[in-house]
């Protein structure tokens, strides 16, 4: 199972006391600031969690998987995660 969205907000205003509402425009919110800051290229690191990053492929021959026909796929943008050593020691017990 895995935690959603609907899931975390009920979490933080069952746990905070917020009211539902204000709970559902501050997580919007915080993951518009996500959005926004990985659009423009920038990391999000998030101390004792992780590292949000954006890095770059490069071009890059590959196949059409219906046809088996040879392709290049484009170069792209892709976000990836690191997790910290604290969170990585906590998973591991």
């Amino acid at each position: 199972m895995s935690l959603t969205k609907d899931d975390l907000i009920k979490t933080l205003a069952k746990e905070n006391g917020y009211p539902l509402n204000q709970t559902v425009e501050l997580v919007e919110t915080l993951l518009e600031i996500f959005k926004s800051t990985l659009q423009s290229g920038e990391d999000v690191l998030i101390s004792g969690f992780g590292k949000f990053c954006v890095n770059d492929k490069q071009e890059r021959r590959g196949r059409n998987p219906a046809t088996g026909d040879s392709m290049m796929l484009r170069p792209r943008r892709v976000a990836t995660f690191r997790c910290s050593r604290q969170l990585r020691d906590k998973i591991n017990g």
